[in-house]
């Protein structure tokens, strides 16, 4: 077990690959933001690669441990302490009874880091999965955020073995300020939805991500006026972006609602009536998860579903890879 001695900006318990299957009841998956750092830190520590660890956004939070196991800590630098003493990232690490961990703040690159526990969190499955759906306040640890006090449980497994191990740097995911985003064109997009030109500057543009960015959307900067192909949404609305209601292409659709596009992930909603002119594609969705609000900028890369399923394929291929963790023993 563990204790809250601060809860920080927003520490959620979260898996992956979230709760599927549920879509067309309105239920998002949820899931990690960056899915990639919480399945490394699950191979560091011999667990199941989609098992629960606490996705902590921002920082400034503190645990105390209520017993003994090992840990690993992956994602952005926070200056991650150990009773005082700075330890590394992507390294498992044992804690005892009594010990204390601590989160400065995120650094200049990354803004979510995970703490996975050999053994996993031990949350009630809800609909096949123990994230947390902030938006629909389900799942996790009591359907919301960490508060202080509050103690969470852990299938703690103590093993020597454990200890020492750590990911290959080979295969330490690079942070950046500026992401580049392989996406592909669709379900509303030119030429009846958006213009030429306006997909031109969609795949040309480096956009900043705003500050009203949040699990279920990362907006970003607008568009400009000649993106839209059309002067109204017909019978969806009076603006181009309106559409008929329709299911939304989640997780990593770019929805567009008035001029703003946003990048819908985890929590985000399941339809609605507004134009998604593209999909971000499964092998980048952990880089939204990872950009700065107010901060960071995102830039999109025209690819193919072909090339879609590559990374995906690749990505699949790099969490087997024999030499994705290495001993110091």
């Amino acid at each position: 077990m563990l204790k809250v001695i601060k809860a920080g900006i927003e520490v959620l318990v979260e898996d992956w690959p979230g709760r599927l299957g549920y879509m067309g009841l309105g239920m998002a998956a949820a899931g990690a933001m960056d899915n990639l750092a919480l399945q490394l830190g699950n191979a560091v520590l011999q667990n199941e690669i989609g098992e629960a660890g606490l996705e902590i956004a921002g920082g400034y939070c503190q645990f105390e441990f209520i017993q003994s196991g090992v840990i690993a800590i992956c994602g952005a630098d926070m200056a991650v302490k150990l009773n005082g003493k700075s330890i590394a990232l992507w390294e498992a690490i044992p804690v005892k009874i009594g010990d204390q961990l601590e989160f400065d703040h995120f650094g200049t690159t990354g803004f979510r880091t995970y703490l996975c526990i050999a053994g996993g969190i031990d949350v009630p499955v809800y609909l096949g999965s123990k994230s947390t759906c902030l938006f629909g306040s389900y799942g996790g640890f009591q359907g919301r955020k960490l508060q202080v006090g509050d103690v969470i449980e852990v299938a703690a497994k103590v093993k020597d073995s454990l200890v020492g191990r750590k990911l290959n740097p080979n295969y330490i995911p690079q942070y950046t300020n500026e992401w580049e985003l392989r996406a592909i064109p669709g379900p509303n997009s030119a030429p009846d939805y958006v213009s030429e030109a306006g997909m031109d500057y969609l795949f040309s543009t480096t956009m900043k991500i705003s500050h009203n960015a949040n699990r279920a959307a990362y907006r970003l900067a607008e568009v400009p006026d000649y993106f839209w192909a059309r002067e109204d949404g017909g019978k969806g609305g009076s603006h181009p972006s309106n559409i008929v209601d329709h299911g939304y292409n989640m997780r990593g659709a770019i929805n567009v609602t008035g001029n703003t596009p946003s990048l819908l992930i985890a929590d985000g909603p399941t339809l609605g009536g507004f134009v998604c002119v593209a999909n971000v594609i499964y092998a980048d969705l952990w880089k939204i998860g990872q950009g700065i609000p107010s901060r960071d900028k995102v830039k999109f890369k025209l690819t193919t579903v072909e090339e879609a399923v590559a990374a995906r394929r690749d990505r699949i291929a790099m969490l087997a890879a024999e030499d994705l963790v290495i001993t110091n023993r």
